[in-house]
């Protein structure tokens, strides 16, 4: 009797190990830029979600690998991305607190971004996160995720209908065999130009960034002098070049410090020029491969540290103590610029960038998520590298179509991160952390539309997840002058994303341009050819002129539409959304006004588009 109740027990103990599933809508593996924006964006939307991370800390590169110091993305403040940014300037006293370095307009401490992003998702309803957790295998059978993580020694089971791999490299999606690229694409593959004529594997330089404080003069915070340490190593790194202007370098080692200076007498070093850039292709290799080749990675930048210190004088400048919950000081992570590109529905590539309404199809009425840092690599580390003159692809700021984030051969794993469906030159773009919190939001938008419609993500409605996306307060068009606390800024979202407005992309330093102009009259043409690929009834019409449009005129073509639609309708419009001025048939309309009648008149918005962006009639 005592040998079968201890059977029993063993029996019971055992289904109960593997009943002890966790069962959710949607699995996050990864809880960096995008798995935490995911993460937020599905909780928000009512999608029991799990975070998986394997730190004690969220938010990948901006917090975990300290690039603290935010690339692009100023003047256009999309959904958590700007929610974040608030946060920063509430912490801290202001914008102008946040502008401490000449490379960005927002810097901060990685610690203070890491309690944010803590603090927010504290208070999202459906999301649990599960820190310092390894996920070791991720299955999908009978139309149902089964990941296992480890967290402490204990195992976790989590089950769920979709996944989202926000991994650093792309490793959920890569253990599933989807088919994916490394390294630098073959010009004739993805037709840019700029591209080099043979396909290889390199990838960007990582970098083991550093945090540096300012301890005060007279103080000795001088590392131990790194094993083959050579000064020669870093002989030019104090030499800096605009590369916007034909002028020689300069001589600043103060203007490489202060590249990357934070609040309160820190210091980021993430310096590329002859600094603690490392390379290596980690893809592919073992987790205790990857260990070695990050230490060799540590080593760089820690003989970058004794070099500011020994050789530049700066030994009061140590590294911050209690930044991390590391013993050596350093992040947690490295800063990865390259990961797996998977193969998605659609491939964004350079013409869709810098030419975005000429480009093959007019992938930019499927845009999740927007960017306008300019394309940036870095390969000063491998001699290897094929040299290719990025300062000159010129592009304007440009947004991400949805097909990219939805592999073509998995029809529930969503990629996130830096693992999207975009060309290795794009990539260079992309992976800035401002468009990686917004690709996480559509991610986890997507994920939640996919839950609730209990569809296939090919099968997902574009709009849909464009309208949830405006609903968060995030741009699908990256118009920098149509911010969202513009009372009408849906309205001219959606006008461009349908086409009736093309915007004016302007290359501009660092930080690209794409302009609405609002206030610019509205022509007659214009309006009729945007709305052309949407309703038969205009295919042939040449009955647009070039002159400015009215009201009056307006309504004349929108009755070809819709032949029941009158005037008292349209003021009624306008009345309601609180335009300017008195609404007569004569009035010369501008470009806001007529996104604001034309998208609430007829329903040009909700008419279905296929992943080129091309109308579905």
């Amino acid at each position: 009797m005592k040998i079968k109740f201890l059977f029993l027990l063993y029996f019971f103990s055992i289904a109960s190990t593997f009943s002890q599933v966790k069962k959710v809508d949607l699995i996050i593996v990864g809880g960096g830029a995008s798995g935490t924006a995911a993460g937020i964006a599905a909780g928000r939307s009512g999608t029991s979600t799990v975070i998986i991370e394997p730190t004690s800390w969220l938010g990948g590169m901006l917090t975990s690998a300290g690039v603290s110091a935010i690339d692009g993305n100023h003047k256009l403040p999309s959904g958590i991305w700007g929610e974040f940014k608030k946060e920063l300037e509430n912490h801290y006293g202001g914008a102008d607190k946040l502008a401490t370095g000449w490379v960005s307009n927002t810097l901060f401490e990685p610690s203070v971004g890491n309690q944010i992003l803590q603090r927010i998702t504290s208070q999202v309803p459906n999301l649990e996160i599960f820190l310092e957790a390894e996920w070791k295998s991720a299955t999908y059978q009978n139309e149902l995720w089964e990941v296992i993580a480890i967290q402490n020694g204990k195992e976790l089971r989590f089950s769920s209908s979709i996944l989202i791999d926000a991994t650093e490299l792309g490793d959920v999606a890569a253990s599933q065999g989807l088919p994916y690229r490394l390294g630098m694409d073959a010009r004739a593959e993805t037709r840019e130009e700029f591209a080099p004529e043979q396909a290889n594997s390199i990838v960007q330089d990582l970098t083991y960034v550093a945090t540096l404080q300012d301890f005060g003069q007279g103080v000795d915070k001088t590392i131990p002098r790194p094993a083959n340490y050579d000064p020669s190593e870093f002989a030019c790194a104090c030499a800096h070049a605009d590369p916007t202007t034909d002028d020689a370098p300069t001589l600043d080692c103060g203007k490489m410090l202060d590249y990357g200076k934070l609040p309160n007498g820190k210091y980021m070093i993430n310096w590329p020029n002859c600094g603690n850039d490392h390379y290596v292709n980690l893809v592919g290799l073992s987790p205790e491969d990857r260990a070695v080749e990050l230490e060799k990675a540590k080593q760089t930048t820690l003989r970058f540290v004794y070099f500011i210190q020994h050789e530049l004088g700066m030994k009061h400048l140590g590294l911050a103590e209690g930044e991390y919950p590391t013993t050596d000081h350093l992040p947690m992570i490295p800063y990865h610029r390259e990961s797996r590109r998977f193969r998605g529905l659609v491939d964004f590539t350079l013409p869709y960038v810098r030419t975005p309404y000429e480009a093959p199809a007019p992938l930019y009425r499927t845009g999740v998520a927007v960017g306008d840092y300019t394309i940036d690599h870095h390969h000063k580390k491998n001699p290897e590298a094929p040299a290719i003159d990025f300062i000159k692809i010129r592009v304007p700021s440009y947004n991400i179509p949805l097909g990219a984030l939805i592999p073509k051969t998995h029809p529930a794993l969503i990629l996130a991160e830096k693992s999207i469906s975009v060309s290795n030159i794009v990539n260079g773009a992309t992976r800035l952390q401002p468009v990686v919190l917004g690709i996480g939001q559509a991610a986890g938008v997507l994920a939640s539309v996919a839950v609730q419609k209990k569809q296939a993500l090919d099968q997902i409605s574009i709009r849909e997840v464009q309208k949830k996306l405006l609903d968060q307060g995030a741009f699908i068009m990256p118009f920098m002058d149509t911010p969202p606390h513009e009372p009408h800024f849906q309205e001219m979202q959606k006008a461009g994303a349908v086409g009736i407005f093309k915007g004016t992309g302007v290359p501009y330093l660092w930080a690209n341009q794409t302009w609405f102009y609002p206030d610019r009259l509205a022509i007659e043409f214009e309006l009729v050819d945007g709305l052309r690929p949407f309703y038969h009834q205009l295919e042939g019409y040449w009955g647009a002129s070039g002159d400015y449009l009215t009201v009056d005129r307006l309504i004349k073509i929108l009755q070809m539409i819709d032949p029941n639609l009158d005037f008292n309708e349209a003021r009624e419009v306008w009345r309601n959304k609180r335009l300017d001025g008195d609404f007569s048939p004569e009035k010369i309309l501008n470009r806001r006004e007529t996104s604001v009648l034309v998208t609430n008149l007829i329903p040009v918005f909700d008419i279905e588009i296929n992943w080129n962006g091309e109308p579905k009639r």
